[in-house]
């Protein structure tokens, strides 16, 4: 075991010298087995890194104890927390006393789940009782919420331990995670840019080594496009897999919000094998659908690249990559094919996607046009009337039309997603842009729809930003956001990859086996430990 392995060790668990909670120096040979668990999970022996499979791995081998390891989180959340404004609500008491906790169950020789002593996060828009819970929300700003969401308490009885809330934008409803509660979240790769939204805090925390696990949000990228601008891995999971039970995006204290047909909860994790086991814990019916049926996760269709027929495309006229974003995924995609993967370009037969991008935006705007007041829709009625072909006349129309309106458009998701399922019976995946760009510089003016992103190749509407994640939308299918490299800026690029209906292990599975000859997350230097 090399010093400077050992020095890595000593930083990462150690503060200033001395152990943690006052104890005596970790003998050498402990130190030696810490990194020797983090070695296997991570590219560095600094655990702070590595995946929260590991984690519990080195936890479960008593190599570090879950108190250690969330107090050096907690420390770091102190340290890194500050320039980045990801961590937005801590539970610092909460997440000791649960470590505490983890600990002597351990010393019982009780194994709670695979997260089992993990310190993670969780998006401010999902309940955790006893904590405030805002969405972003001034009026939300003191709100506590008295139960946890079926996620929370899911990975709960896995054994994670939860550090604390991480930011978004106001409502959930922004590509960038700011609001006049907590402010602006910055991203670890460049504090001047966003790390997207509306998971943004949650990306940036994983980014920078706060938390093992965050769980996120998705219905126009919200999970996808901070994985993306961040070089993290996200999920967004088949639709209605997750109980979203619990997230709060309206006010609180009304009826229970109706299933919808777009928005999805799923994870966000610095390794695939993270999002998969997150699934299996998370997903299933809630419990009173549970009465009725189960819920497993099909395997993956394949066990080594070679096994994968995959289809792909890096590019559309209707939303232009640009070169810088473009040049990375085509080194993946010439990666892939160096491994062995069968693959072919081009859209699937049937897919039109001028086509499928409109049913999308119109069912999005459809959805969030249930937050509006009646004095707001009247007024959106009138705009709806002047069919001007505007962004804001589209979105007035989508807030206002009658059911009719509503129920074409619901059609048209479902015959998108038989025609890609079709697909999938002769390919197992299927790549394309996350987004056109690397995470761009904050922009919070208004109105949104107003807004310009200025890229190398000339300006670009803001709403550009999801077109390329409607498809997996649209249709319910899941996707895969993985980190395949950096611009020649510097700026993470994640691509996306869309899976079967309900085969969520498959593009998962390959967004890990990807990672085996690319190279899957890597660390901010600047958030790492100085040697």
């Amino acid at each position: 075991m090399s010093s400077s392995i050992r020095q890595v060790s000593r930083r990462t668990f150690l503060s200033g010298g001395t152990t943690l909670l006052g104890a005596t120096l970790l003998p050498a040979s402990r130190l030696e087995k810490v990194a020797s668990v983090a070695s296997s999970v991570a590219p560095s022996s600094d655990l702070s890194f590595g995946s929260a499979l590991g984690a519990a791995r080195a936890i479960r081998s008593r190599a570090v104890s879950s108190v250690e390891l969330t107090t050096q989180q907690l420390d770091r959340i102190a340290r890194y927390n500050p320039p980045l404004n990801a961590v937005v609500t801590l539970m610092r008491e909460e997440a000791l006393a649960r470590a505490r906790a983890a600990d002597e169950a351990l010393a019982r020789d009780e194994w709670w789940g695979p997260f089992h002593g993990v310190p993670c996060t969780i998006k401010d828009t999902f309940q955790v009782a006893g904590v405030r819970t805002t969405s972003g929300a001034p009026q939300l700003a003191n709100y506590v919420s008295r139960t946890d969401s079926v996620v929370v308490a899911r990975l709960r009885a896995a054994g994670a331990i939860f550090l604390g809330k991480t930011n978004v934008p106001i409502w959930a409803s922004d590509l960038q995670s700011y609001n006049d509660v907590f402010g602006t979240t910055n991203n670890p790769w460049d504090t001047t840019r966003t790390p997207g939204g509306s998971t943004g805090g949650g990306a940036a925390a994983l980014a920078a080594g706060l938390g093992y696990l965050s769980i996120g949000s998705d219905i126009g990228g919200s999970i996808r496009i901070p994985a993306h601008f961040c070089g993290v891995y996200g999920h967004k999971p088949t639709l209605n897999v997750v109980s979203r039970r619990g997230q709060i995006v309206s006010p609180p204290g009304g009826p229970p919000s109706p299933p919808t047909d777009l928005a999805v909860a799923g994870p966000l994790a610095r390794s695939a094998a993270d999002l998969k086991t997150v699934l299996e814990v998370v997903g299933g019916p809630d419990s009173e659908d549970a009465i009725a049926y189960r819920w497993s996760l099909p395997p993956a269709r394949g066990s080594r690249l070679a096994d994968y027929r995959i289809g792909f495309v890096l590019d559309d006229k209707l939303c232009p990559v640009t070169a810088e974003v473009k040049e990375v995924l085509a080194s993946a995609i010439e990666a892939l094919r160096k491994s062995g993967v069968t693959l072919e370009e081009g859209w699937p037969a049937g897919v039109v996607p001028a086509t499928q991008y409109d049913a999308f935006v119109f069912l999005r705007d459809s959805y969030y046009g249930s937050l509006l007041q009646e004095d707001q829709l009247e007024e959106m009625r009138k705009r709806a009337v002047d069919q001007d072909g505007s962004e804001e006349a589209k979105k007035a129309l989508a807030w206002t039309a009658p059911h009719k309106h509503f129920l074409a458009a619901s059609g048209a998701r479902m015959a998108a997603r038989a025609i890609w399922q079709e697909y999938f019976h002769t390919h197992d995946a299927y790549l394309m842009p996350t987004t056109f760009i690397p995470a761009f510089p904050h922009d919070h003016s208004q109105p949104i729809g107003k807004r310009i992103i200025r890229t190398p190749e000339g300006p670009r509407n803001y709403s550009d930003l999801a077109f390329w994640i409607s498809f997996a939308t649209l249709t319910g299918l899941p996707a895969t956001t993985a980190p395949v490299g950096f611009t020649r800026g510097g700026l993470p690029v994640g691509i996306q990859i869309v899976g079967p209906y309900l085969e969520d292990a498959t593009p998962i599975d390959v967004a890990g086996r990807l990672a085996d000859v690319i190279g899957g997350f890597r660390a901010p230097k600047s958030y790492q430990e100085n040697l």
